[in-house]
């Protein structure tokens, strides 16, 4: 029997009894992930801050919830007609699982941008019932993809968030949380891609306990339901940075939008150097290894969401399946949020010593030149070279903007919004 919308406040499309049966029937596969108090997001906020580690799942993020739900529902005749999805990564690999457990058959489209290790993942996780196909540069373009192939082929569509019984499987997760704290919490952090995990947790968090303040964090350059909730319907946005792959989603879920519109749920905006900030932290002092989506919560709990002492507080790391490949530009999109690597265009004289000159009296002693490249020759008398310099301190940015203005040489910032940090990033 399914709550009504008067119990549940929210849309009918999704409701708390439809996600405890997703509980239970979850229960034959899906890992309750660890919930685990961390003394630095603690010390840091003042509050009682525990991270709900759902990157420990078999298939290292919580997208096995959904995909699972949905699947085991299936009647033998459509398991007999295949499945298809597309995924950023994360929602494939639940999928893939999925599909291995039950001896079906599946197809995966994936964006271009869906790192290797996930595609690795995902072949591996299919134990040879899926195939992959990779096309588009973003999860959007992979989903029409997928759409196509069920529409053309008959296969069932398992959509990575926006489909009920996907919400309903993600939102799980909410149920686990209230069981291993005792109580509810007083705020919970969720990361938004399209948001399904967002959805199926408001759905039985405000019909069970509708007193837990709870925020949504999107990655700045991808924040599509902010984007809806403002528009006052889900739109595609005209450009989005994909760098937190597992949240770049560019329209928000039909079916995920009125949930969240009639949840009373905070969105926050994150930008993704301090994303990158929070992996690091996360893994250096935490011993967590989180993907860009995975950080997402934490990362906007330190920069953008108020707690106050001594509150109970949630966050989610949602995934850990990040490429060792990519921890260079983390960690170089890290500096230049926090103010301590900077780009110029030195012109230097083509004479000896100017290059020992520039170190000598332009840098401070705590600086370093990253990255020296010679743009082109001109003329005999100047060079002008891609210079990068990371500061020991993002306080030392003025006294080393001063010393260059001294220099006789002239010298030119790349501002970090001018299109060619693209480039350099």
């Amino acid at each position: 029997m399914h709550a009504t919308p008067e119990e549940t406040g929210l849309s009918a499309s999704v409701t708390a009894h439809d996600v405890e049966a997703a509980f239970v029937r979850l229960r034959q596969l899906v890992r309750e992930s660890p919930l685990q108090r961390s003394d630095r997001l603690s010390k840091a906020t003042g509050a009682n801050v525990w991270v709900k580690r759902e990157d420990l799942q078999p298939v290292r993020s919580y997208k096995l919830r959904g995909a699972y739900n949905l699947i085991s529902q299936l009647t033998r005749a459509e398991r007999e007609r295949g499945v298809v999805c597309a995924s950023a990564g994360n929602h494939a690999q639940g999928f893939a699982y999925a599909c291995a457990s039950f001896g079906m058959t599946g197809r995966v489209y994936v964006p271009r941008t869906t790192p290797r290790q996930k595609r690795e993942r995902i072949a591996a996780l299919g134990a040879g019932c899926v195939e992959i196909i990779v096309g588009g540069e973003a999860y959007d373009d992979a989903a029409t993809a997928a759409h196509a192939d069920a529409a053309q082929t008959g296969a069932i569509e398992v959509p990575a968030f926006d489909h009920p019984d996907t919400i309903a499987g993600q939102g799980t997760m909410a149920v686990e949380i209230i069981e291993q704290l005792g109580h509810e919490p007083d705020v919970l952090v969720i990361p938004v891609g399209g948001g399904g995990m967002l959805s199926g947790c408001v759905t039985w968090m405000r019909a069970r306990h509708p007193h837990t303040r709870i925020v949504g964090a999107e990655p700045a350059g991808a924040a599509c339901m902010a984007a809806a909730i403002q528009a006052g319907q889900p739109l595609d946005l005209d450009d989005i940075e994909t760098f937190v792959d597992g949240a770049a989603v560019r329209r928000a879920g039909d079916v995920t939008y009125p949930i969240v519109r009639d949840a009373d749920v905070e969105l926050v905006a994150v930008d993704e150097g301090r994303i990158c900030t929070e992996m690091l932290d996360l893994y250096q002092v935490d011993g967590i290894i989180a993907e860009p989506a995975g950080a997402l919560s934490s990362a906007a709990l330190l920069d953008q969401v108020h707690v106050e002492p001594g509150q109970d507080v949630v966050v989610v790391i949602s995934g850990g399946n990040n490429d060792v490949s990519r921890y260079a530009e983390i960690v170089e999109r890290s500096l230049i949020n926090e103010g301590r690597k900077h780009y110029f265009l030195v012109n230097f004289p083509q004479e000896p010593g100017a290059l020992r000159r520039f170190v000598q009296d332009v840098l401070g002693p705590d600086d370093d030149i990253a990255l020296f490249e010679y743009v082109k020759r001109s003329n005999r008398e100047t060079g002008p070279a891609l210079v990068g310099i990371e500061l020991g301190r993002k306080e030392d940015l003025g006294g080393l903007l001063e010393r260059m203005e001294e220099s006789s040489m002239v010298v030119e910032r790349i501002p970090a919004d001018s299109p060619a940090y693209r480039f350099l990033v």
